[in-house]
């Protein structure tokens, strides 16, 4: 497995090795062992698929209390994928990282605790996939505004995304509740 640091060091990127013949292809997405040995010792308490259309754009999510750690991957088709650092000690608070992830690409993204997470859907559908760290808690999490321009996420849109309540009604990072 290649693992590449990003702009935030603690938010990696994560290629696979893919073993592929005429017949199709393998790859381990996770190995606890093999993972640990490269500074990756986490445990995953909670697996999530989610499945969107084109133009659904999920997030900035979080969870004040109980942070997730999240590595996320894609299945079937195409998203770019963004970390957001909310540590507001962190010298990088604010900024952002975009990835994308795909089935063509199988990258992973490792998203530590402390950071904002969401994505935009570049295929007609995509389904996503990833693990947590800590459960799901409606009651602690928040949602950071997809379009703040205080964090200028550069999300490549063709139109206006499709948006859940929840996200229409994110906080600008001004206002919004973040770690220490």
């Amino acid at each position: 497995m290649k693992i590449t640091t990003t702009q935030l060091p603690d938010v990696l990127i994560i290629e696979p090795r893919i073993f592929g013949d005429a017949r199709g292809f393998f790859l381990e997405s996770w190995n606890r062992k093999a993972f640990a040995d490269r500074g990756l010792d986490v445990d995953f308490v909670q697996d999530n698929h989610s499945r969107s259309r084109k133009g659904v754009l999920r997030g900035l999510h979080y969870q004040l209390h109980q942070p997730q750690g999240k590595l996320v991957r894609v299945t079937s088709g195409a998203v770019f994928d963004v970390a957001v650092d909310l540590r507001r000690s962190s010298p990088k608070f604010g900024c952002w990282e975009g990835v994308e992830l795909s089935d063509a690409n199988q990258r992973m993204l490792w998203i530590p605790p402390g950071f904002g997470h969401g994505f935009l859907v570049l295929s007609e559908t995509a389904d996503f996939l990833y693990k947590a760290t800590e459960y799901y808690a409606p009651e602690h999490e928040r949602c950071i505004l997809w379009n703040d321009p205080e964090i200028g996420i550069r999300w490549p849109l063709d139109g206006e995304p499709a948006l859940s309540a929840k996200d229409q009604a994110g906080a600008p990072l001004r206002a919004a509740e973040a770690y220490a």
